[in-house]
């Protein structure tokens, strides 16, 4: 039998007393097992992560940058691997896991460009009031101390990579707690980091079970969490630690709203391919699928059954196959409450247009029309291939029920009308609107994150940087302006 696959201990692999399985949401089949951090090797990565944090804090840029660079080419030669492996622990199909390797260089790439240029210091002249004549006032930014980054299941490389990469680059020491359903990628991701010369303590990646979490988020040596995960934890989280950073990627409902220009075939066509594409890419297990469509009155029965004809384009079954569009979720349990949610709302009246079938941990790419008011397809985050259809009349009419939500990550708008654009981002209460396609998009160099119950604080690694450091401003006196 393999052995379990060590775990990171401030930047050297460690096994502890126990073991846990990963099993394929696909067949069941194990992919891995991985050993568990005791809580004294807790203890200890987050012992040497305080320990470290200021002679990290000192390191020159040109180190910590070379350490990113080499992580993100270490990726790139290792893409396939990787995908594999991200497709065998989280059932994701190859082609979507492909591209998440892709993402996570330019995350790496992009923290290695940033952290030549972060920090460069601001100057400001004091001697605007006579009382300040002779003064310079100098601002850097530094970091706030460690980082708790808790990531999630189904992005399990590249939100991982959103945590550390942002972390390294300005210098700030990390603890990176994978989701147990999906550790390998993480794991993997520390082999390459324990190639770099970074120093020892600047990073751990701990397998520790999410039970185990609560004296890690209240242990005071981590000032910052970085949290990705549902509204329930996030919220616990921040709750338990008011005097903590947080920063918290939570849930969407995620809206594509179609204007009254955007009427002919080749637009209804272009909306319908990707609202199909993009509320079944990863399963629906991604914040920003699409689950709401809202469409103006004057669209709406000529978008429907183009919507229903390019959901039933979308080829499910084997995650490996390249063909594959829609693959598991993440197990038999997600999937049977994602069927039971579909349930409530066909008794409540809702009109089932395709799937509503599952097949072990597996649920048919499902679009429904007319869901009541009330139950939780229409009120909560599903994580799972499911689209909703509405009715609106007009502009107003349609940003209304786009936010008739409790989250708000962000939203996508179809209409080639400028000003309807500059409408729309005025109006929808969410952290980013795209114009002319789904609310799927997201670039990582872009801040990212939401408003209501969809967190707080922005990720996009500049972004991030910002978040995990704070203004010190040093004043000059003396000086001859």
């Amino acid at each position: 039998m393999t052995a379990p696959h060590p775990f990171w201990l401030a930047g050297r692999q460690a096994t502890g007393d126990d073991t846990l399985d990963v099993t394929s949401p696909w067949d069941g089949r194990t992919v891995g097992s991985v050993s568990v951090p005791t809580d004294a090797q807790v203890e200890a990565a987050v012992a040497a992560a305080h320990a470290v944090r200021t002679e990290f804090a000192a390191t020159p840029a040109h180190v910590r940058a070379a350490a990113l660079d080499h992580v993100a080419k270490r990726l790139a030669e290792r893409t396939e691997e990787i995908a594999q492996l991200i497709s065998a622990e989280n059932g994701k199909p190859i082609k979507w896991a492909r591209g998440e390797v892709g993402r996570a260089i330019s995350v790496f790439r992009f923290a290695c460009e940033e952290a030549r240029r972060f920090n460069g210091g601001d100057a400001q002249r004091l001697d605007t009031d006579a009382g300040g004549t002779g003064r310079l006032a100098f601002t850097r930014r530094f970091p706030k101390g460690p980082v708790l980054g808790i990531a999630p299941f189904n992005f399990p490389l590249n939100l991982c990579a959103h945590k550390v990469a942002p972390a390294l680059a300005v210098g700030t020491p990390i603890i990176l707690k994978p989701a147990p359903a999906t550790p390998l990628s993480a794991l993997l991701l520390g082999e390459l980091l324990a190639e770099t010369d970074l120093p020892a303590g600047t990073w751990s990646v701990l397998p520790v079970a999410n039970d185990r979490m609560p004296a890690l988020v209240q242990d005071e040596r981590l000032p910052v969490i970085s949290f990705t995960g549902s509204d329930k934890v996030g919220y616990q989280i921040l709750d338990s630690v008011p005097r903590k950073h947080c920063t918290l990627e939570l849930g969407g409902n995620g809206a594509a709203l179609v204007l009254p220009d955007f009427s002919s075939e080749a637009d209804l066509d272009w909306a319908a391919t990707r609202i199909a594409t993009f509320s079944n890419y990863q399963g629906g297990q991604s914040c920003i699928s699409v689950q709401r469509v809202i469409a103006d009155a004057s669209v709406y029965d000529r978008l429907v059954p183009k919507i229903v004809a390019a959901v039933g384009t979308q080829v499910t079954g084997d995650p490996s196959d390249a063909a594959t569009d829609v693959g598991p979720l993440v197990s038999e349990d997600a999937a049977r409450r994602v069927e039971s949610w579909v349930d409530e709302a066909v008794a409540a009246g809702a009109e089932l247009l395709a799937g509503g079938k599952r097949d072990g941990a597996a649920y048919a790419p499902t679009v429904l029309a007319g869901v009541p008011a009330g139950t939780k397809l229409a009120t909560e985050e599903v994580f799972g291939p499911v689209l909703t259809l509405h009715r609106a009349d007009g502009e107003e009419a349609i940003y209304a029920a786009a936010n008739d939500s409790q989250y708000g990550l962000q939203a996508g708008v179809f209409t080639h009308d400028i000003q309807a654009a500059f409408r729309a981002h005025r109006a929808l209460e969410v952290g980013g609107v795209v114009v002319g396609d789904v609310p799927s998009y997201r670039a990582d160099q872009m801040p990212y994150g939401g408003a209501k119950k969809s967190g707080v604080g922005r990720e996009g690694v500049k972004f991030a940087m910002d978040d995990y450091t704070y203004e010190r401003v040093m004043v000059l006196t003396g000086i001859d302006l």
